[in-house]
């Protein structure tokens, strides 16, 4: 059984597929879950934060940190420097994170994690959200060009969250919706829909990513990686200086 710090940031693409292969890793390890403030957003938005109890269910080294309650310091993240975990994950990273790990920043969560978990000699292994070109789906949003601007918009009025807005055209607050899909069968017009998106890979994002492996991060290329990279063994320790 290892013993598996999980970092989340705030990027949609490779975010589902995630949390499906930690269900599996949790399910013969013991996870514990570090989630950016973007990270929360993200995963409220894929109606996804909840399903993090069923991976990280409490126990020690199976907690959740929020970076929304954990303080300036994120003082939990210093277990890695204690030798608590086996290695750290971070799936998705977005390019974001990518490129502030590669410049020794380490102002959320998650790269204080990943600058701790370097300086203790962890395995940190990375699936960055910008490694290939991929077609991702979005959050629920109003295709405004569908929306007819009905006097009584059945998808508003239902919305648990209050995230559908407007008089006419309507629109959804992400900041209020959890994903929840209420609005998808209630619009009569078919204007709400989580579109699908081409994710395109930059120059700077992909000489990021190598730095990273240069240093001797473990980089996956898909989230069905992730189950055989964290049991399987492809993260030696000497992966992050080089042989001993």
């Amino acid at each position: 059984m290892r013993r598996v710090a999980w970092g989340i940031t705030g990027g949609g693409q490779y975010l589902a597929e995630s949390v499906k292969a930690m269900r599996e890793v949790a399910a013969r390890n013991r996870v514990c879950t570090f989630v950016s403030r973007a990270g929360e957003e993200v995963l409220r938005m894929y109606g996804l934060l909840d399903v993090l109890q069923e991976i990280s269910r409490g126990g020690y080294l199976e907690e959740i940190f929020l970076e929304s309650e954990s303080g300036r310091s994120f003082p939990m993240t210093g277990r890695l420097m204690l030798g608590r975990f086996d290695m750290l994950l971070i799936a998705p990273a977005t390019s974001n994170t990518v490129a502030k790990i590669a410049c020794g920043i380490s102002d959320t969560i998650v790269t204080n994690a990943a600058a701790l978990a370097e300086k203790a000699e962890v395995p940190v292994l990375v699936l960055p959200t910008d490694l290939r070109e991929v077609v991702t789906r979005a959050p629920y949003a109003v295709n405004r060009e569908v929306c007819k601007g009905c006097e009584i918009c059945p998808p508003q009025t239902a919305c648990p969250q209050g995230a559908i807005s407007g008089d006419d055209i309507r629109s959804i607050d992400l900041m209020l919706c959890d994903g929840c899909g209420t609005c998808l069968p209630l619009c009569s017009s078919g204007a709400i829909d989580a579109v699908r998106m081409n994710v395109r890979r930059r120059g700077i994002d992909l000489r990021n990513i190598e730095i990273l492996r240069e240093r001797g991060y473990v980089i996956l290329e898909s989230p069905e990686e992730i189950p055989e990279a964290v049991e399987g063994g492809v993260f030696k320790r000497n992966n992050m200086h080089g042989s001993e």
